[in-house]
């Protein structure tokens, strides 16, 4: 069977989250916006035509006859059936858990351009998005990675559950691999109080079909719309 996925086509953004696990399982998948008349057909689901269930906003995944909305729950989703999560249900909900707490440094990590509102430009907040990114760099980015670092300590690692790769794991890469663009500068000095989870992201980057596929073109690169954005003034 092959999947759905409905991201906006020009980003990695919050669908890399959920890219990276079809593509490290090899799973067959389209990308439908990126697909022609693609973004008319995703519109239109998220509009409710031929949906009971109409998603708020992308990422989304349909599955045979389901439609599956929000990163943690399309992973919650996958991990059994591409082998990134364990059956045995404690396992599962823990592991959904950390994916929960990687939604919430996402959202932290968007609020450095955008600390008042999405729909103002960066330029509109500048001066509040300097603010906003010394504080996180500071005080949230060492409390998130540390905290996963731990986590990762107690599991015995290498991974978040042990000796096994899991979503979150992919999940823990792609954060690292955005702050690097993002905050560079920054990046060098907290990377050397995590090595746990430096360790992930360098184990997952060796995986066969990830390495293949982010040297691919499929990998839309990191840029100024998405959620990690470079902009030197913030990079403390």
């Amino acid at each position: 069977m092959a999947y759905e996925l409905c991201y906006w086509p020009g980003i990695q953004g919050r669908g890399e989250f959920v890219r990276l696990a079809l593509e490290d399982a090899g799973a067959r998948y389209t990308d439908v916006a990126r697909e022609k008349g693609g973004m008319a057909k995703m519109m239109a689901m998220m509009k409710g035509e031929g949906e009971k269930r109409p998603p708020f906003a992308p990422p989304f995944l349909r599955s045979g006859k389901l439609t599956i909305a929000q990163i943690a729950n399309i992973l919650f989703y996958l991990g059994p059936r591409l082998g990134l999560a364990p059956k045995d249900e404690n396992a599962r909900l823990w592991l959904n858990a950390l994916q929960l707490t990687v939604t919430d440094f996402v959202k932290e990590v968007h609020d450095t351009h955008h600390p008042i509102a999405t729909g103002l430009y960066y330029e509109d907040q500048k001066a509040e998005a300097k603010q906003y990114a010394r504080h996180f760099l500071t005080d949230r980015v060492p409390k998130y990675l540390g905290y996963f670092d731990g986590i990762i300590e107690k599991s015995g690692g290498p991974y978040v559950l042990g000796r096994r790769v899991s979503y979150t794991d992919l999940s823990l890469f792609q954060l690292v691999e955005g702050l690097r663009y993002a905050f560079p500068k920054a990046a060098k000095k907290f990377e050397k109080k995590v090595p746990r989870v430096i360790e992930v992201h360098d184990r997952v980057a060796e995986r066969d079909r990830l390495k293949t596929y982010v040297a691919s073109e499929r990998r839309i690169p990191f840029n100024e719309d998405g959620i990690f954005r470079r902009y030197p003034e913030l990079d403390a």
